[in-house]
């Protein structure tokens, strides 16, 4: 109901009938015998007062309907009435008066859970956070002991919007100090501590908050759960927590959540690893499949990428005929747009474009058309894939935006070189602040020899985007592929390590510094490094040519056969083997 909306006579009426009812039906114990007469709390003066209460709320006058309705409910000593002057204040944005009604309710009826909770939440909206721990403690020993776990790993909630993330976490690790020993409450409790002192950024107490709940419940869910948060911090030893949580069994969505994170650090084999584990456990876990379906093919193994998204397709078409079309909709997207691109690199362009077709996606307009434009260029029909490209409506400037990079691309894959950077150059001039395309301007000039125009336009790119580690990376990679100043180079390089640690690539191009600089056993290991975090057939080349040099030619045409499984076509791959004239 809107108090301060319209209200019918009809409404006003059954306002009224409630309040009848629940102040003269008094509470009965449940008796076969009919209920002795009682004397209602409700004389016509109090319901004069209710009305009045209401009549003022609907008008506009809230401190009045306050008063009156927190009076009427002194009298009768009715929780609903408290209720509603607490709502009537909140409405009315006076905080001040919804404590002081919330309050007198708790005090009224100190056994009342919806009266603490109002109390407690009203506190931590005024950021009254030294006054919360006694509420918080009503609110442990007030819930069943079955269901006390659940409240306390549910307390961190409350806090979302809290300004004083700090006195918050003290506040609460106050209020659990009796339940941080017994082993049933101990886990719960020192998994929420941690929780809310990582929301105070406080990721070392956080870790030792789920060391300390791991250590009193091995098999618990939630130290383990905070520790994979503190591995998406980048928190030293939260992975050892994870892997000893692994170490026994664990649901399904635990390892699914370990492999994103992995993901997200770009070790991608381990990664791989988990969710190969996970489909094993569960073959009908539907998420499970189109995430192991992405890593395969990007890891290069596309029969075993196929398989995946067609599992995936399988059971996701089989869960959307019994749910919303949202739920699986997204990741049939993905996992059709995977399958045709499957398709295309086994040039099978007719059944790529079959799985273009399935995709019934309003939201992806502009990436399927520029599917189609990268076949139609990869059959021959350049200039057909371009129309199809700019004849793409535009609904927002970013589409726009979009268009460019994607003709871009279809230039750069067909070799179109001088026309790429010709048109990109023009569009330039329209997004002279767009990073990311001055980039790709830069990288086209240096396929065109233009070297002091990329230099030029990447320390632009620096300069406006000082955390472009792109940019930093390329340029020190050139400048090691010159084999020119390479003290230069590494402390380019270093700064996009910096701003990307453990980025496989960026630890290839420090691995090529090195090399160039002599340092072949130090550049041995930042290869190795970058290839097991992220087989790839330039790291491949790069690493073969390092242990070819070295003397050790077996394990030099190991890896180069490894790479051109990856990708047969790399350029940096090719041109390394025929400039040592060697045939894998």
């Amino acid at each position: 109901m809107d108090y301060y909306g319209p209200m019918s006579p009809l409404n006003r009426f059954s306002l009224l009938v409630v309040l009848v009812a629940a102040l003269s039906a008094q509470a009965q114990a449940p008796d076969s015998k009919p209920p002795a007469p009682t004397s209602s709390a409700l004389d016509s003066e109090l319901f004069y007062q209710l009305l009045l209460g209401e009549l003022n709320a609907r008008e506009g006058e809230p401190g009045t309907a306050y008063s009156l309705l927190l009076d009427a409910a002194r009298k009768t000593n009715d929780g609903r009435l408290y209720q509603r002057a607490v709502e009537v204040a909140l409405q009315s944005r006076s905080g001040e008066s919804a404590l002081m009604a919330a309050r007198a309710w708790r005090q009224a009826l100190p056994l009342s859970r919806e009266a603490n909770r109002y109390l407690l939440q009203i506190l931590i909206s005024l950021n009254r956070l030294a006054e919360i721990v006694e509420p918080l403690k009503r609110e442990i020993a007030g819930t069943d002991q079955k269901d006390r776990a659940a409240a306390i790993l549910g307390m961190p909630r409350y806090f979302a919007r809290a300004s004083d993330k700090k006195l918050a976490a003290a506040m609460v690790e106050q209020a659990l100090a009796a339940y941080l020993n017994p082993p049933a409450l101990a886990a719960a409790s020192w998994t929420t501590i941690g929780r809310m002192r990582l929301e105070a950024l406080d990721n070392n107490g956080a870790m030792e908050a789920a060391r300390r709940g791991q250590a009193m419940d091995a098999r618990a869910d939630g130290p383990a759960l905070l520790a994979l948060a503190l591995m998406g911090q980048k928190t030293p030893q939260a992975e050892a927590l994870v892997k000893k949580h692994l170490e026994g069994p664990v649901s399904s969505e635990f390892r699914l959540d370990y492999a994103r994170i992995l993901m997200d650090a770009q070790q991608y084999a381990q990664a791989l690893r988990q969710l190969e584990v996970v489909t094993l456990e569960k073959p009908d876990y539907v998420p499970a499949w189109l995430i192991r379906g992405a890593l395969e093919l990007q890891e290069g193994n596309h029969a075993a990428a196929e398989l995946s998204f067609n599992r995936y397709v399988e059971l996701a078409l089989a869960r959307r005929a019994g749910t919303s079309r949202g739920e699986t909709g997204r990741g049939l997207t993905q996992a059709y747009l995977s399958l045709a691109q499957i398709a295309e690199q086994k040039k099978d362009f007719a059944q790529a474009d079959a799985w273009l077709k399935r995709i019934d996606n309003p939201e992806e307009p502009l990436n399927l058309q520029f599917r189609r434009a990268t076949m139609l260029a990869r059959q021959g029909k350049l200039e057909e894939a371009r129309v199809l490209i700019r004849s793409q409506p535009e609904k927002s400037p970013q589409d726009a935006r979009l268009k460019v990079a994607a003709e871009v691309e279809l230039l750069r894959e067909s070799k179109q070189y001088q026309s790429a950077y010709d048109f990109l150059a023009q569009a330039t001039l329209r997004y002279p602040d767009d990073f990311d395309l001055l980039y790709s301007l830069a990288m086209l000039a240096e396929k065109l020899g233009k070297l002091d125009e990329m230099e030029r336009l990447l320390r632009g790119v620096m300069s406006g985007n000082p955390e472009h580690q792109h940019a930093y990376n390329a340029l020190g990679f050139s400048l090691a592929e010159r084999n020119v100043r390479l003290d230069e180079a590494r402390q380019l390089i270093l700064r996009a390590l910096e701003l990307a640690p453990a980025d496989p690539f960026i630890t290839d191009s420090l691995g090529w510094v090195e090399f160039r600089s002599g340092n072949l056993a130090q550049a041995l290991q930042l290869l190795k490094e970058a290839f097991k975090t992220r087989p790839d057939a330039e790291i491949a080349a790069h690493l073969g040519e390092v242990l070819w040099r070295m003397g050790r030619r077996d394990e030099a045409l190991n890896f180069w056969r490894e790479g051109a499984q990856l990708n047969a076509e790399n350029e940096t791959l090719l041109d390394t083997l025929k400039r040592l004239q060697v045939k894998p």
